[in-house]
């Protein structure tokens, strides 16, 4: 059930529940300030509608399918469909994001963008954007991630991009991120920065959240086609920071009859600390310009998180998905890292569809979900495997 007195959109100070907000340096003041004021004013422009929704179609390959998986609906003797967004130009739903922000920073006058990347999906996607818009483009990559994702720092090199390696901390998402805002800060006239997750400083979450929500908006009418309802039972998705799940949440957030269900990478497992589940391990805290929960010690320094998939490892989660852990709105599982790759094998052998290492996370659910024999769930396939076939090879043992 959902509480009535409970919201779970954005509230005008920028907060979800107790979770939000903007706390950044004054030297960024100006920058988000500019882009508060304006952002839902330019996002409804009938001019930037247009081209929004035409790139999407044309450019992104809009709209994705809504695919009935018949090998794993009977295997868990459950309905389950899956939202291709795999399919999406550039391999995963990050694009979006980067298509709607682009058209952003061309109304705020911007002309270069920096971005942070984990798995490379959202640097590829902001590269593309910014080939296509004929902007610089700088993204900063954890040292480790550079390693272990690199056909994805070969796409953005391709696509004319600056790929800066972090090299501080774990070398990874968070670390990226610290050295992205640095960067931002340095060059706060000329520059937007296209965060890719629902986290950061308002109005970014409620931002990549509606250039996201496309995902559930499509789901509501693709639904009602295939089974002459528009909502499912569940909608399943994988979270880092969380905007796959935003996206795939967003139609639903106030539909009682759809559970929402996330799914946290537990790395090795939540009690051996190498993990990233930050809803079993974190409390409230402020990391990257919001209030969220966030994996940290007694004293407030952040824990190095932990997963096998490069878009998972991040300490924190956007403060609307904080808010629905807390609330009760959303259901979080916590998958390790074995559990995924199992996952991935077996979409991978009972549909012909190899998934990235994120999305096999949310696949993992489904052996602790329960769900019934008439009851829908929908998951969002939030990416293709293409970028993790690496780990595939080394973990799945694929070379014997």
């Amino acid at each position: 059930m959902i509480d009535a007195g409970i919201s779970f959109h954005v509230s005008e100070k920028g907060y979800y529940g107790d979770f939000g907000g903007a706390f950044i340096p004054e030297m960024l003041y100006p920058n988000v300030e500019e882009l508060r004021l304006h952002y839902l004013e330019y996002m409804m422009e009938p001019s930037f509608q247009k081209e929004f929704h035409f790139l999407l179609k044309d450019f992104v390959g809009r709209p994705t399918p809504l695919f009935k998986a018949e090998r794993l609906s009977a295997k868990y003797n459950t309905k389950i469909y899956l939202k291709r967004e795999d399919l999406c130009h550039t391999g995963a739903h990050k694009v979006n994001n980067t298509i709607g922000q682009i058209l952003m920073a061309k109304r705020l006058g911007k002309h270069k963008i920096v971005a942070e990347t984990g798995a490379g999906q959202h640097g590829v996607a902001t590269a593309t954007v910014c080939a296509l818009m004929g902007m610089e483009c700088i993204i900063y990559m954890g040292a480790i991630d550079i390693e272990r994702q690199a056909p994805n720092v070969a796409r953005m090199k391709m696509l004319g991009a600056t790929v800066v390696a972090a090299q501080s901390g774990s070398k990874t998402l968070k670390d990226a991120t610290n050295e992205a805002m640095r960067h931002w800060i340095n060059h706060p006239v000329d520059t937007h920065y296209i965060i890719g997750s629902v986290v950061g400083p308002h109005p970014y979450p409620d931002m990549v959240a509606k250039f996201q929500s496309v995902i559930s908006e499509e789901i509501k009418w693709q639904l009602l086609e295939k089974e002459g309802r528009d909502y499912p039972d569940y909608i399943l998705a994988c979270v880092g920071g969380g905007s796959n799940a935003a996206g795939a949440f967003y139609h639903y957030l106030d539909e009682p009859r759809t559970a929402l269900i996330a799914a946290e990478a537990a790395g090795q497992g939540i009690s051996t600390g190498h993990s990233a589940a930050t809803t079993f391990l974190g409390k409230p805290g402020v990391l990257h310009g919001s209030k969220s929960l966030l994996m940290q010690t007694e004293d407030g320094q952040v824990i190095e998180p932990y997963s096998i998939s490069a878009g998972l490892d991040y300490p924190g989660i956007g403060p609307l998905h904080a808010h629905l852990a807390t609330s009760g709105r959303a259901k979080f599982f916590d998958i390790t890292d074995d559990e995924a790759l199992d996952a991935a094998l077996e979409c991978s052998m009972l549909e012909g569809i190899i998934p990235a290492l994120e999305t096999a996370h949310a696949l993992a659910v489904f052996g602790k979900l329960g769900a019934k024999p008439d009851e829908i769930s929908v998951v969002n396939l939030s990416g293709r495997g293409d970028k993790d076939l690496a780990t595939y090879q080394e973990k799945l043992k694929l070379n014997q």
